[in-house]
């Protein structure tokens, strides 16, 4: 771990918890973007090499937001039985492990495909319910100490009061806030990557075609500057809107974050079909925007990826897309320059 993180005062760490509450104050009611910025804050205090909200759904731990090292395992699903998190949220206390190898009680084939050693897990308790843990975890044994626990039980802290703000009883309603971006209702990133690892195993099971469409909403920066961000923010919502309305029931829509929006369409028609419906997407996304008795423009750099024809593999696929949304993008500003 980071040296400077192992000498931080107690003072100074508390300061940086004082901190991260008025950053949480003002991300309101968006309890995703709140687990997502908690795990990557909580990393750098405690110089951990991921950070990891775990939700308890059914018999499962799901990925619902991870930073570092386990980033790209969000939407991962575990079994709670034989897990370190599970035990967490059956005891509700924080549980720490030094070695992964040797500590039967954890998920050896989930440590390893996490790339993780130690780690250390705190309950998250909604009202009389412990409803996930969030851990911290390193790639070396015996990375963590008291201190470290005391950081994360701080930082549980802070999400455990999100929650309470957010929804005071439903736990129900506590985890579709957990899913589901604030503005415009769609997924969100969490969201999105659980339901693309699903749909990527029932595709391979059914020997069937998947489409990523990766959405970039252009212009929103000229938007917000002429209009203020209450317009940027209409923008948004609108645009979310626009792909819900041309998307299919079965298709997943989300907001990644920022002005970055993504669709899942299983059971497609092959490229052809990806395509086209990336061209109905943009045809509507183009149509005139009202805000205010002023016609704002809205406009999108759209790119796809197939699965199997560009990838087998989740990463892969996402970098195809984005490498198509960016290709496009590119060409774009170089033909208004």
């Amino acid at each position: 771990m980071d040296s400077d993180t192992r000498n931080n005062s107690p003072t100074s760490v508390l300061m940086e918890i004082i901190r991260a509450q008025t950053d949480i104050a003002q991300l309101g009611l968006d309890l995703g973007g709140v687990m997502t910025f908690v795990t990557e804050r909580v990393q750098q205090l405690t110089g951990a090499g991921g950070a990891i909200v775990e939700l308890a759904e059914g018999d499962e731990m799901v990925y619902r937001a991870a930073s570092g090292m386990a980033k790209q395992q969000l939407g991962l699903r575990l079994q709670r039985t034989g897990s370190l998190s599970g035990l967490c949220v059956e005891q509700r206390t924080v549980l720490r492990c030094d070695d992964s190898e040797s500590d039967v009680r954890v998920d050896k084939e989930a440590c390893r495909r996490v790339g993780l050693r130690s780690m250390v897990v705190a309950p998250l308790n909604h009202g009389e319910t412990t409803v996930g843990v969030l851990k911290i975890a390193a790639v070396a044994p015996n990375a963590f100490s008291d201190e470290h626990v005391h950081i994360l039980e701080l930082m549980c802290g802070l999400i455990a009061s999100a929650m309470y703000h957010a929804v005071q009883y439903e736990t129900n309603e506590l985890y579709h806030r957990a899913t589901h971006d604030a503005l415009t209702g769609l997924a969100n990133r969490a969201l999105f990557y659980d339901r693309l690892r699903q749909s990527l195993s029932l595709a391979r099971r059914q020997s069937s075609r998947l489409g990523i469409l990766n959405l970039d909403l252009d212009g929103l920066k000229p938007i917000n500057d002429t209009y203020g961000h209450r317009a940027g923010d209409a923008a948004i919502r609108e645009t979310g809107q626009r792909i819900s309305k041309v998307s299919r029931q079965s298709d997943t829509v989300a907001r990644l974050g920022g002005d970055e929006f993504a669709v899942i369409a299983a059971d497609i028609d092959g490229r052809d079909g990806a395509l086209r419906h990336a061209d109905r997407l943009a045809s509507e996304i183009r149509q005139p925007f009202s805000f205010e008795n002023n016609q704002v423009m809205l406009d999108a750099s759209i790119g796809l990826a197939i699965f199997p024809d560009d990838g087998t593999e989740l990463d892969a696929l996402i970098e195809k897309a984005d490498q198509a949304m960016y290709a496009i993008k590119r060409t774009r500003k170089t033909h208004r320059a």
